[in-house]
């Protein structure tokens, strides 16, 4: 026994010897793994050949030399086993067939899908709260990896869908309604829906994908028909209208009742439903006195009412497809016609016409001159009647009534403004009012103007009669306007022309004298003394001068103001007394005045003084530049008659004798 267990492996060896072999014949590799080195070794006997049988993955595999190598870059989800069969070959004959297995391991490199990127699904108004809207099949997404677990989320896009609607569970994308619908609150919901390879959103690798879901709302015929108008105390329940009327007793009256708040109306409560709603009276408590209109609901009289009594119909509102209907009440009151007054809306009309219409040219309303004056009364108690109201102009023969509307009697040859009294009469209850038209007679084309309106709208140009002028209901057309605009632009340019001139001759010295103190500001060898607060000659008053700024400036000169005294900081420092800069904080105020009279060097003379008569005077003249006394010779022609009268009369218009100023 011991020795064949000698000579078993050497047996073995033998045989394998004689036969072909391979190294392996199972293997594992991952898919997208580039296997660049052989698989296994394989054995062949001298003599014989070996080549891969038809068996084979096709392309997956080569043999060189003695080894056999993968030839491929596995792909799980494309073959998930590969498979190399090889053929030991003598000649023709197949002597050893071999199998060599490559199992390909999957791995999570591929994203989910969706079947679709927006899915549009209806839901009914009505739709049961727990009831799967959307089942699993219709919004699941593929993975490729097959080994993949897939998690879902749902994200609201419309703000509050997500109180309507949710997800099953995790992994299972059915859509469940969790609350219920209402049609007129929200029509449709959008959601999106994610999906996750992993749980744990923030491994690698992770995929997800994104598709969109919208809902839309169909609506359901929950809600009968509803008369209006009607207040809604929610979507589902609505407190409908009654409706009353009058009708006159001892007639019968042609066309549809008005009613209040309105006609009959009702309308399917669940308007995007909308059903055609057919009216009926249920009642009979009427003894076939109205009739109502299947279709328009319009209420009708088919006999007369002796006496007054009161009617109560209940009118039926019915869907088409006779699903729902409703019920309202009509009140109809029937009462004596006789004492009914009737009511104009207006207590006076105006309407405009041209000067030299015919007959049977319709007066324009003046507040809507595209628009015939409408004149027209109605019966508060029985607005059905106004059909039979008649209407007349009783006071002038100018203007008729054809129907509601003036229209004009006879030719208009004179311009002016007429009165007419309409009369209304009521047929059927004989009741009457009366109202004023104002009819204004105007041109048709209306002359350019050239002269200055007249108080009272009349105008100093043409043929037009006194008194009677344009007023303001006149309508010119746009030639006219452009006519009288350029007039008036002509006026304005013309009237600026003078205005220049004037200010050129009056005023202009004032301007070289400007020039002047320019020029003395820019060259220092001409400053002299000036007086800050003079102002020039030609002013009749003087003004408190202005309060001092840091380096002197020419003061501005305001408005004509009484004499007051002036503060003493006011004045320029360097031609100030130096008695009065002495006694500046003291009780005797100070003031200067100037003369209109030039000094033949040039210059003013002015002079400081108290409010006693005993105060000591300091005269300093004022040096003038020469562009000053220039522009001063040039009105010396003007201002010689106020400097005579200044002179003679003295500072502030008085007489030199006044004892409450000193003049030097």
């Amino acid at each position: 026994m011991g020795a064949w267990a000698l000579l078993l492996p050497l047996l073995v060896a033998t045989a394998q010897a004689q036969v072909c072999s391979v190294s392996n014949t199972y293997f594992e590799v991952p898919e997208n793994a580039n296997q660049s080195e052989p698989l296994a070794d394989i054995y062949a006997p001298e003599g014989q050949q070996v080549t891969l049988g038809p068996s084979s993955t096709p392309l997956a595999f080569r043999i060189q030399g003695t080894q056999l190598f993968l030839n491929v870059t596995p792909d799980y989800e494309k073959h998930t086993t590969l498979q190399a069969q090889l053929e030991c070959r003598r000649g023709d004959t197949v002597v050893t067939l071999l199998r060599v297995f490559v199992l390909v391991l999957d791995i999570n490199d591929n994203a989910p899908v969706f079947p679709f990127v927006t899915k549009v699904e209806n839901v009914s108004e009505d739709t049961k709260v727990n009831t799967i809207v959307v089942p699993e099949t219709k919004l699941e997404a593929h993975d490729p990896d097959k080994s993949d677990i897939l998690f879902y989320t749902l994200q609201e896009v419309t703000p509050g869908a997500s109180n309507f609607f949710s997800l099953v569970g995790t992994n299972l994308p059915a859509l469940r309604l969790d609350r219920s619908l209402d049609f007129y609150r929200c029509q449709n919901m959008t959601f999106q829906l994610l999906v996750w390879d992993t749980e744990e959103q923030n491994v690698a690798p992770s995929h997800t994908a994104t598709a969109t879901v919208i809902l839309e709302v169909q609506p359901a015929d929950l809600r009968p028909p509803w008369f209006l108008p009607c207040a809604y105390s929610d979507t589902y329940v609505c407190i409908q209208a009654e409706y009353h009327g009058a009708v006159p007793t001892g007639h019968t009256l042609q066309g549809p009742l008005t009613l209040r708040p309105g006609p009959i109306y009702a309308v399917d409560g669940d308007w995007g439903i909308n059903q055609r709603i057919l009216y009926s009276i249920v009642s009979e408590r009427d003894d076939g006195t109205f009739a109502i209109d299947a279709d328009s609901g319009n209420l009708t009289m088919t006999g007369v009412v002796r006496s007054p009594k009161t009617f109560t119909l209940l009118v039926k509102g019915e869907q088409a497809d006779h699903a729902r209907y409703s019920v309202t009440r009509v009140t109809i009151e029937a009462r004596n016609a006789n004492g009914s007054l009737l009511q104009f809306p207006e207590s006076r009309y105006r309407g405009t016409v041209a000067l030299g219409s015919g007959a049977g040219v319709p007066v324009r309303d003046a507040a809507s001159p595209s628009q015939p004056l409408r004149i027209w009364a109605w019966d508060p108690e029985f607005p059905d009647l106004d059909s039979a109201t008649t209407y007349r102009i009783t006071n002038n023969t100018n203007f008729r009534m054809d129907g509601e509307t003036v229209v004009t009697a006879a030719l208009l040859a004179d311009e002016g403004v007429f009165y007419a009294e309409v009369e209304a009469t009521n047929t059927v209850t004989a009741s009457g009012a009366t109202t004023v038209a104002e009819i204004q007679v105007l041109e048709g084309e209306a002359p350019t103007p050239t002269g200055t309106p007249e108080p009272g709208g009349g105008s100093t140009a043409g043929d037009s009669k006194p008194g009677v002028g344009h007023t303001e209901d006149q309508r010119f057309s746009t030639m006219e306007m452009a006519a009288l605009g350029g007039v008036l632009g002509a006026l304005l340019v013309l009237t600026l022309i003078a205005l220049l001139i004037l200010v050129h001759k009056h005023y202009g010295h004032r301007f070289k004298c400007c020039s002047g103190k320019a020029q003395e500001h820019q060259h220092p060898q001409l400053l002299g003394f000036d007086n800050q607060a003079f102002h020039a000659p030609q002013e009749s008053n003087w003004a408190p001068a202005p309060s001092p700024s840091p380096a002197p400036t020419p003061a501005v000169a305001p408005e004509p103001a009484p004499l007051e005294p002036p503060s003493l900081q006011s004045l320029d420092p360097a031609s100030e007394s130096p008695e009065v800069a002495r006694d500046g904080g003291g009780p005797a105020a100070v003031r200067s005045i100037l003369t209109k009279e030039r000094r033949p060097e040039g210059g003013y003379k002015a002079v400081w003084f108290g409010e006693d008569i005993g105060a000591e005077a300091d005269v300093v003249v004022l040096n003038t530049p020469a562009s000053d006394a220039a522009g001063a010779a040039d009105s010396g022609s003007e201002d010689s008659s106020d400097e005579a009268e200044a002179e003679a009369e003295g500072p502030g218009g008085g007489s030199r004798d006044d004892a409450s100023s000193t003049y030097v």
